[in-house]
C-alpha cells in the first residue's frame, strides 16, 4: 500500500533536476530521474472487492475511456482491433463449450490459455 501511496505522490509532485542534484544524483542519470508531477490519477480504495465493486470499477474505465474518445473524437469501442477480437472470439467459443475439447488450431499462447481454463472449469 505503502508503494501504491507514494506513486500517486511522485506522479502528482514529481521531483525536479535541482532536487535530484541537491540530493547528490549523478549527472549522467539525473536527466533519466526527472519526473514532471502534475500527472493527475485516481486511487480508488474499496474495503472488499466483491463482484459488485468489480462492476464499478469496470464501468468507470469504460466510462472514462468514452470520455476521452469523445474529447478527441475516437469512437473507443468501435476500433477494427475490437472487431479482429469479436471475430476470433467467435472461433474460440466453441472450442470453450464443447465437452470433446477438440483439437485447438491457435497460437501456443492462446491454445495454452484454452487449455488451462478448461482444466480450471473441469475442476469445479
Amino acid at each position: 500500500m505503502a508503494n501504491l501511496f507514494a506513486q500517486a505522490e511522485a506522479l502528482a509532485f514529481g521531483k525536479t533536476a535541482e532536487e535530484l542534484k541537491a540530493e547528490g544524483s549523478p549527472d549522467f542519470q539525473t536527466p533519466f530521474r526527472v519526473c514532471e508531477g502534475n500527472r493527475p490519477t485516481n486511487m480508488i480504495l474499496a474495503e472488499r472487492l466483491t463482484p459488485r465493486t468489480l462492476g464499478r470499477l469496470v464501468a468507470l474505465y469504460e466510462h472514462s475511456v468514452f470520455t476521452q474518445g469523445a474529447i478527441w473524437n475516437i469512437d473507443s469501442f468501435d476500433q477494427w482491433g475490437v472487431e479482429l477480437g469479436k471475430v476470433l472470439a467467435q472461433r474460440i467459443i466453441p472450442e470453450l463449450q464443447s465437452s470433446t475439447e477438440p483439437k485447438l488450431k491457435h497460437d501456443s499462447s492462446t491454445n495454452s490459455l484454452i487449455e488451462r481454463y478448461r482444466r480450471l472449469r473441469s475442476d469445479d
